[in-house]
């Protein structure tokens, strides 16, 4: 069921590191992700929402390997109670972080996902989140992957928005897709009023 201009508390911005929305290794459309990321964040904070930096720390060689110049976050953070950064090495930014005792914290029931890669890392976040009861809003033009390359004898070429749509599809019900950033609302966590 999805709750169409009902607020969420948090917005989770998952992996918009230098290295996947700039030079070679950008996601297509990458402009269109920065511009979304970047109204979804200043929205939330305009609100005194949540707000959530997830940093991929990759492995060594890796667009994204920690302290390269593809690992800077994109966008600038707002360092405090209410904007964070939490560093993983995993898909599922739940995986080995503080981001699940930071949500319960926080007292977050809902939240947004976007960034970056919609199959992998954003999916895989969504899908724990909602696996802890979370409801999770996903705005379709915030997150963005790349072309799933051919496999001969298996499949063509898959465009990245083909992919980013089976992402959300695959995450079931639960997971509420809307249209547009623009149609996130965010509000105050229940205990920061």
């Amino acid at each position: 069921m999805t709750h169409l201009g009902v607020p969420v508390e948090a917005l989770l911005v998952v992996d918009v590191q230098s290295a996947a929305v700039s030079g070679d290794r950008a996601v297509p459309e990458a402009a269109r992700l920065v511009d979304r990321t970047a109204d979804l964040i200043a929205r939330a904070r305009r609100s005194g929402a949540l707000v959530v930096h997830i940093q991929n720390d990759g492995a060594p060689g890796a667009g994204d390997e920690a302290h390269a110049p593809g690992w800077e976050l994109h966008h600038p953070v707002e360092a405090g109670p209410t904007e964070v950064v939490i560093r993983k090495t995993e898909d599922d930014g739940f995986d080995g972080t503080a981001l699940g005792g930071l949500l319960t914290d926080s007292g977050i029931r809902a939240l947004a996902i976007c960034g970056v890669m919609s199959e992998m890392c954003v999916q895989a976040t969504a899908r724990t989140a909602l696996a802890l009861g979370y409801r999770v809003v996903m705005p379709h033009d915030a997150h963005a992957t790349h072309d799933i390359p051919a496999a001969p004898g298996i499949s063509d070429a898959v465009p990245a928005a083909v992919v980013s749509r089976v992402a959300e599809w695959a995450l079931g019900s639960g997971n509420e897709v809307v249209a547009h950033a623009a149609d996130v609302a965010f509000t105050v966590p229940p205990g920061r009023h």
